[in-house]
């Protein structure tokens, strides 16, 4: 398959497929010609790192899931420990935007939103919390 066919078929856009290539996640074969020639395996690989990515998963961490993937030996309890930290990193992310929604709501409120000049909300901003 040729690098616009594999996109297709994995959902993974051919720059994202060759910034993959070029940091060693997959390796396509390449014909006499020089082009990209990927075979199943490959389409598997991108297509699970597309899913990876969609989970937010960092390029490291799709690298150290792709070596648990494709380890025969591996201990599901790795898999697990990975994924328990990431969402531990999402669980603080969620906390972090409810923590900013909740100020923003407290301030938006806070503002008359009329004619005159004063207004809370860049008070708060200008005194840095």
């Amino acid at each position: 398959m040729n690098i616009g066919e594999v996109a297709d078929r994995s959902g993974v856009p051919a720059k994202t497929i060759r910034y993959y290539e070029e940091i060693g996640l997959v390796r396509p074969a390449r014909s006499a010609n020089g082009y990209r020639a990927f075979a199943e395996t490959e389409l598997h690989k991108l297509a699970f790192l597309g899913r990876a990515r969609t989970l937010g998963f960092s390029i490291e961490e799709c690298r150290r899931l792709l070596a648990l993937y494709e380890d025969d030996n591996r201990e599901s309890a790795q898999v697990k420990a990975l994924a328990e930290e990431h969402l531990a990193e999402v669980d603080a992310r969620i906390a972090g935007l409810q923590a900013m929604r909740e100020t923003l709501a407290r301030l938006v409120r806070s503002c008359h939103g009329d004619d005159r000049p004063d207004c809370p909300i860049l008070d708060d901003l200008a005194q840095g919390g």
